[in-house]
């Protein structure tokens, strides 16, 4: 029997869907800024929204992007006024709001099963659910494929795009917010604990085999639908969690397609291995 024919399992589909698509567009931003672990540190602080919510008696979902997008803001403007390093701010979102989340979700009294949130749960996904997903994914997208030559522009170089009258303070809490939707967008899907990876992993993929910016972005965001959507097939064949199995897939997936590509290049240029200081494999060059 297709277990895509039953209802729940057709919203956990688009619901993944959804967030391998969301996911790569806005990570490929993160990565080209050297942030790319800033999703782990804002999947947390979207715990202490869950527990917020939960608390509350609000929605979880609502009030971890609210809490999530309060945090991310924090961070930008922390980072943006030199007050502490990165890492150490990375470092207070992480525990803070690890321990805020936990704390606040013991104090609520309910039920509800944490590691659905820290994990994924995408087979939980209700209707009401979906259409947040929906309508948060597609303002990521709008504002990641919309201000992709501005947001490219504060990536690569704050100082130019600053000089050139680009509004780099309003880009730059943008995509803070955007980063704060994208994790609460994949909570369902692959969990808080896990978001992270579904944004930096397909973008690492892409530029395996892509040099311009926009070649990545695109081939990021078909192989991040490409992991979520067999991801969600193999975890429902081989009752696997569905949130790690489309994590692993996603690295599976650059695994196979690294050594292809050292293979290739072994091929076509022996002895040529090592890769110029000047070009590390984790930037992208151009936008093109």
């Amino acid at each position: 029997m297709n277990l895509f024919a039953y209802d729940f399992m057709q919203r956990a589909l688009v619901g993944v869907l959804i967030t391998g698509l969301a996911a790569p567009a806005l990570g490929i931003y993160l990565v080209q800024r050297r942030m790319a672990l800033i999703g782990d540190g804002i999947g947390h602080v979207a715990l202490t929204g869950v527990g917020l919510g939960l608390l509350t008696q609000r929605s979880p979902v609502l009030s971890a992007v609210v809490v999530a997008a309060i945090g991310a803001l924090a961070v930008e403007l922390i980072r943006e006024r030199g007050k502490a390093s990165g890492d150490i701010a990375l470092a207070l979102l992480f525990y803070g709001g690890l321990s805020g989340g936990v704390f606040l979700v013991a104090a609520s009294h309910t039920n509800a099963n944490l590691m659905g949130y820290l994990f994924g749960s995408p087979l939980t996904t209700s209707p009401a659910d979906l259409v947040v997903m929906a309508v948060l994914g597609g303002v990521v997208l709008a504002v990641a494929l919309v201000l992709r030559p501005w947001l490219f522009a504060i990536c690569q170089d704050e100082e130019y795009a600053r000089v050139a009258g680009i509004p780099v303070r309003a880009l730059n809490l943008a995509l803070a917010t955007m980063t704060a939707v994208t994790v609460t967008v994949a909570m369902r899907a692959v969990g808080l604990l896990l978001v992270s990876a579904l944004m930096v992993v397909p973008v690492a993929t892409a530029q395996l085999v892509t040099r311009g910016f926009r070649s990545t972005m695109y081939l990021a965001m078909a192989l991040g639908v490409a992991a979520a959507g067999l991801g969600l097939s193999v975890a429902a064949q081989f009752d696997t969690a569905p949130g790690a199995t489309i994590v692993l897939l996603a690295l599976g997936l650059f695994a196979v397609l690294a050594v292809a590509v050292t293979v290739w290049r072994r091929v076509r240029r022996p002895g040529s291995l090592q890769l110029s200081e000047s070009e590390p494999p984790d930037v992208v060059l151009a936008e093109r």
